[in-house]
């Protein structure tokens, strides 16, 4: 993928602004989110894309704040001869030091990609609540999967997800669907099994309706 690549995937002319990159970046990945858009290939192909062609765009399109301060610094060492020269007076053998790199390192960063999927996270997490409460089990073990794919290390997904599986098994119990709900039952333990008091639960709830657990 070349420079002209990022900026057209990104819907950019070439020589956009870091701030444009940005606010397309932010906007792009959004729409196209695995997380948003469970089982769909395309968009997660494309979020991926997106994703590449922002870091590269990164390594080449300084934030404005850099080089605004990097342009004030050089427009102040002209215009003051006598202060630079007052530092090198003692060395006059000695070749200047490059212009210092602390003005980048203290600038903010723009948001990372685990920045964006932090956020995404949390979105999701209130779109799965809103889901349970409403009882729209099917939607809400799908997007829980699907945010549990995309971060499989996140130990707070996790428990989202076994507690998902056991509300929508004791949902399947009162519609009489015990074989099924006993399958969910056993995807939550499986999920989270260093959850003490989720298998206590769920093994009260397979004593009180008579299922083998």
């Amino acid at each position: 993928m070349d420079i002209g690549d990022c900026y057209r995937l990104l819907g950019l002319r070439s020589g956009a602004s870091f701030a444009e990159i940005k606010a397309s970046y932010r906007r792009l990945v959004q729409q196209y989110h695995p997380d948003l858009n469970p089982d769909d290939e395309k968009c997660k192909e494309k979020f991926i894309a997106l994703t590449e062609a922002y870091k590269l765009l990164q390594t080449v399109v300084p934030p404005e704040e850099i080089a605004v301060k990097s342009h004030s610094s050089s427009s102040l060492s002209s215009s003051s001869p006598s202060s630079t020269s007052s530092v090198f007076e003692d060395s006059s053998t000695q070749t200047p030091s490059p212009p210092s790199v602390s003005t980048t390192t203290v600038m903010p960063h723009p948001p990372t990609v685990e920045d964006i999927e932090q956020r995404l996270k949390w979105k999701t997490y209130e779109q799965l609540q809103r889901f349970l409460q409403e009882k729209r089990f099917p939607q809400a073990i799908a997007l829980v999967e699907a945010l549990a794919a995309r971060l499989p290390g996140d130990i707070e997904v996790k428990q989202w997800q076994a507690i998902s599986y056991q509300i929508w098994g004791r949902a399947l119990i009162a519609q009489k669907q015990l074989p099924k709900a006993r399958i969910y039952l056993k995807k939550a333990i499986k999920t989270d099994p260093h959850n003490k008091a989720l298998f206590n639960e769920v093994q009260r709830d397979f004593e009180r309706l008579g299922i083998k657990f």
